[in-house]
Order: structure tokens, then sequence, then C-alpha cells
């Protein structure tokens, strides 16, 4: 990686950091200078502005981050009912990245900026929809090997997992992990249904 790519994902990395715990709105391009050690003439040499950088922290760290931990591992699957439990489990017990109090960076974005920033929302969106799209073609496989009845919506069952995990993410700031435990247990008999 060269000196100028390292440097952008630096101020990726750390902008992440900052958003994620604060919000977009709250954290200046001053205050990710400072935590990057960066000079401002670096920031704008790779971003012609904070929200030319916060659609790319998107597109550059969060959607890879998604990638690898829920996408990627359906992507092969052969038991979706049993593959997609297990990576949201995992997602909600083990990953040191994000915190319960913080919720899910993704779903941050969607309530604080999708609203007021077209950019945002597009990008966002897209984010959501690889990962109802990964879901889906999971579901489909399992269809294909006999895992999951022929009678389901994949589309449908795709977008209510999505849309569960975001809400649990959400409500979880309030309630703690225990609502997590609660929250697993009846995605395992949800997805129990489908077989």
């Amino acid at each position: 990686m060269t000196k100028a790519a390292s440097t952008r994902q630096q101020i990726l990395e750390k902008a992440f950091q900052l958003i994620y715990q604060n919000g977009y709105q709250a954290t200046s391009i001053d205050k990710i200078i400072d935590k990057t050690a960066v000079t401002k003439g670096a920031f704008y040499y790779h971003f012609k502005n904070k929200e030319d950088m916060g659609v790319a922290m998107i597109r550059e760290v969060i959607q890879p981050r998604l990638e690898d931990s829920l996408l990627k591992p359906l992507r092969s699957s052969s038991d979706p009912i049993e593959d997609i439990y297990r990576v949201i489990e995992h997602k909600l017990l083990n990953d040191n990245d994000y915190y319960v109090d913080h919720g899910c960076p993704t779903n941050n974005l969607v309530q604080e900026m999708s609203p007021i920033n077209l950019k945002f929302h597009k990008t966002l969106r897209n984010v959501l929809d690889r990962w109802v799209h990964t879901i889906q073609q999971a579901l489909e496989m399992g269809k294909a090997h006999g895992k999951v009845g022929s009678d389901i919506d994949t589309r449908a069952a795709a977008e209510f997992i999505v849309v569960s995990y975001e809400g649990l993410k959400s409500l979880g700031k309030i309630y703690g992990p225990d609502l997590y435990r609660s929250y697993l247990l009846q995605l395992k008999n949800y997805l129990e249904t489908m077989r």
C-alpha cells in the first residue's frame, strides 16, 4: 500500500471510529484531522469535503466489514438456515468491533443521514440491498439443496431478517445485550419455520 493510500485508509478508519461513537453531524473535519494527526491539506487531498469522506467511509470501511462478517459466509452456504443463524449469532455475541450501546454503524447512519442527504441515502441503500440480496440468494440455494421449503418467499424472508437485525441493534442501545439473546432464540424459531 502506498503512503497516500495508507493515509487515506487511516483517515477513513479514524473517521469511522469517531462517527460511530458520536454521530456524523457531531464529528467535524477538525476532529477527524486531530484524531488522525494529518494536515488539513492531506484530508482535502483525499476528499473534496466531509460528505465525500462520509460516502467513502461507508463504501471502504463499513461495506467491507459487513461483507466479511455477514455476506461472505453465506455465499457458499449449503444450509442457509443454520448459516444465517450462525453468522448473526457470531456478529451479535462475539464481534469486538461494535458495541451494544452504540448500535449498528450502518443503521445509525441510516437514521441520521438518509432522510437529509441523497448521497448517503443511495450509498446506504446499496449496502443494505447487497445484504438482503445475499441472504435471498443463500435461501434460494437452500431451496435447490432441499434445505429450505419450496413455498418460501426468499425476498420477503431476507428483508425480514435484515429489518429485524437492524431493529434489534437500535433497541439494544437501550435494553442491552440480554435483548440479543432473546432475539437469537426467536430468530432460530423463525428460521426453522422455513425448512
